[in-house]
């Protein structure tokens, strides 16, 4: 099983300050460099940067792009996030030489180009989302990755004002599916980092325990803590199926075309008090996204305007929930899980 640790992003916005593209971009060269980036694959971070940075800046309103290392990928992930105007052609806007207004119109082609991954959806009037992500070159003699059963996209950022996250959340993917437990920690700041790690380290010794088992565990792990709130599942990608159980205010929702049911758990706050865990199940629908998200985010969301990115990269529908419905006044974390295409054909 691969263990992922889940990442936490920071924000930059972009309004009329075009300093802030720089400022952004020397955070991302600090992070190429703890991933041993070589220069060349450091060059195209900031390339693919200074592109979704200029386009905010010239085309968007309140625009910001988010920021993180994937180690275990030993990638950089950049989220570019606006609230409008949007594109009204996207595939037209993808051709190099169209531009809205009196650029070269080179950007968005450029950055597909030169990104090992990329997507992005767009409306109007809501606005755009875009994810890019630039891979550090595999060293010889290191195996390329196997392919697993989900993607994954999350978002993690700090409440405003505060350097470090309470939330945190952590995966383990292989070949039948994906387990997943996010942590929400009490308050904000770095006592509630300290909950919500203490659960992530819990996970990370047992990841294949049954969602039920890595509530107790998480319970036991917390209680020299303020305590968190928290959400475990199991996704089988092999027998469709989701099996779930948590405590406190982390909630989630399975989401499809067709398909639209909450993850509901128990009350409560683990490392302080919960009832005995309980776990529930339900059938996976094809092409279904799983959403996970703290309380930073706003349960009253549409499932509607998701469903044009039910296909695509599961960090677009992050993306869309973080700017749709954050509080902005808390920790906020959303990961989505999606099957692949691979766990689909089988």
């Amino acid at each position: 099983m691969e263990i992922v640790a889940g990442w936490t992003h920071r924000a930059f916005p972009i309004d009329d300050d075009a300093s802030r593209i720089g400022e952004a971009r020397r955070h991302a060269a600090q992070l190429a460099a703890g991933l041993s980036f070589s220069e060349v694959d450091a060059g195209r971070v900031a390339l693919v940067l200074t592109e979704l940075g200029t386009n905010l800046l010239r085309h968007s309103r309140r625009g910001r792009l988010l920021i993180a290392a994937r180690q275990g990928a030993r990638d950089i992930e950049l989220l570019a996030i606006d609230e409008g105007p949007g594109i009204v052609d996207v595939p037209m806007a993808m051709r190099d030489g169209q531009s809205s207004g009196s650029t070269p119109g080179t950007g968005l082609g450029a950055i597909r180009r030169l990104a090992d991954e990329f997507d992005m959806h767009s409306t109007v009037p809501d606005g755009t989302v875009c994810v890019a992500r630039v891979r550090a070159a595999t060293p010889p003699g290191v195996r390329p990755k196997v392919a697993t059963a989900v993607a994954i996209g999350a978002i993690c950022l700090p409440a405003p004002g505060e350097i470090v996250c309470g939330d945190a959340w952590a995966a383990g993917c292989d070949a039948a599916g994906a387990t997943l437990l996010v942590a929400d920690g009490l308050g904000h700041g770095p006592e509630a980092a300290k909950a919500s790690m203490a659960a992530t380290a819990a996970f990370g010794r047992d990841p294949a325990a049954t969602p039920r088992d890595m509530v107790q565990k998480a319970h036991l792990a917390l209680q020299t803590t303020r305590g968190a709130a928290l959400c475990a599942l199991r996704v089988d990608a092999e027998a469709s199926t989701l099996s779930y159980s948590g405590a406190g205010n982390v909630v989630g929702r399975v989401l499809s075309g067709v398909f639209d049911k909450s993850i509901v758990t128990q009350h409560g706050t683990a490392g302080l008090q919960i009832r005995r865990p309980e776990e529930s199940s339900m059938t996976l629908p094809p092409h279904a996204l799983v959403i996970v998200h703290t309380d930073g985010i706003d349960t009253r969301w549409r499932g509607d305007r998701l469903l044009p990115v039910l296909g695509k990269d599961p960090a677009l529908a992050a993306a869309i929930l973080l700017r749709d419905h954050t509080r902005h006044r808390d920790d906020a974390t959303v990961v989505v899980v999606r099957r692949t295409e691979m766990s689909h054909a089988a």
